[in-house]
């Protein structure tokens, strides 16, 4: 098989792929010793056994495809090494990230799978990873890291029905353990770059980080894990106890995570890193959403959490649905702890 063979939907056993990148027949994170590429294998019905129930093809946001891989770590937290930090790093280190899923047994070596390449793959540039927990190898809850890719830019990719996410199977709701904050997403790249949970927190600990793609958005992204962060630490000094939850609605894809549950007051938050209308009104839909979901005392509060205080009539309108609101100022946080 010549490399130009190598096209989107092409079928082809790893020890072929080897042959052609070099990289080992397993593992589903390949690094070969080029440094040119990354291999992604997912085969989500092996790593379901593993915990890996998030993987797979989810629906198209507006910005076109988007494929969940589990990153690698049986057992145990994941940690943002090896492979792991190879994928994340892939952009900044000049490397091609290829995709591929499983694609059956027909005529693979015994023991062995065929593939499909789905095509050339980048991490997104927003949001690279979000944590999840889900079950290891030994069936003790951990950390893991859901990568999000998208296609090279101009690129189609090849997938089927088969490859979409497989719906949870039961609902839950997991108490979750703080979790280390995300790392700081490489921003300088190489020329040769061919493409583009206690949750105590769904945050990400880094400061305004320079995008060209989407910066916008990224910089809120950022903004609003830089304000949770300083609200958990500001409850850490009020001598308040917090955490989150990851919420599993059967027959569904994926998780919903709420940003931070205060077990000590009894209210659930919801952080934005803008003030504006839309901002808010995303953020009333999902704590009145989440709040369905959750075994916690009667009297639960609900409040939004945001830099600044948004104008008049958005204020009136958290009264109205009786949501609180917390804001940021220059010596701690507005509006906390909530009035009876």
């Amino acid at each position: 098989m010549a490399t130009d063979d190598l096209v989107p939907g092409t079928i082809a056993t790893r020890a072929e792929v080897k042959a052609l990148y070099g990289g080992a027949i397993q593992g589903g994170i390949q690094t070969p010793s080029n440094g040119e590429t990354v291999l992604i294998y997912s085969d989500p019905k092996a790593g379901a056994k593993h915990g890996y129930t998030f993987d797979g093809q989810v629906e198209d946001d507006e910005y076109g495809p988007l494929f969940l891989y589990t990153g690698e770590g049986v057992s145990g937290n994941q940690q943002m090494t090896s492979g792991n930090k190879a994928l994340l790093d892939s952009v900044t280190d000049g490397r091609r990230v290829l995709l591929f899923v499983a694609a059956g047994k027909k005529g693979a070596a015994k023991g062995g799978v065929r593939h499909r390449f789905v095509g050339p793959a980048v991490v997104d540039p927003v949001l690279p990873y979000v944590e999840r927990h889900a079950p290891g190898g030994d069936k003790v809850m951990r950390r893991v890291f859901v990568f999000r890719l998208r296609p090279v830019p101009g690129v189609e990719w090849s997938l089927t029905d088969a490859d979409m996410a497989m719906p949870a199977t039961v609902s839950s709701v997991v108490e979750l353990p703080v979790s280390p904050k995300a790392p700081v997403p490489p921003t300088k790249q190489k020329a040769k770059q061919t493409g583009v949970k206690d949750k105590e927190t769904e945050k990400h600990s880094t400061g305004s980080t320079t995008a060209t793609i989407r910066g916008g958005e990224r910089q809120v992204i950022r903004r609003e894990g830089q304000l949770v962060t300083a609200f958990e630490d500001y409850l850490t000094a009020a001598g308040h106890v917090f955490k989150s939850f990851q919420i599993t609605v059967k027959g569904e894809v994926g998780a919903l995570v709420p940003d931070l549950y205060d077990s000590t007051d009894n209210v659930l938050y919801e952080a934005k890193g803008q003030a504006t209308r839309n901002a808010v009104r995303f953020a009333i839909g999902q704590l009145l959403d989440y709040r369905r979901h959750l075994d916690v005392p009667n009297g639960l509060r609900l409040a939004v959490l945001l830099p600044e205080a948004p104008s008049e009539d958005v204020q009136e309108l958290l009264m109205a649905e009786n949501i609180a609101l917390v804001t940021r100022t220059s010596g701690g946080f507005a509006g906390f702890p909530l009035t009876a």
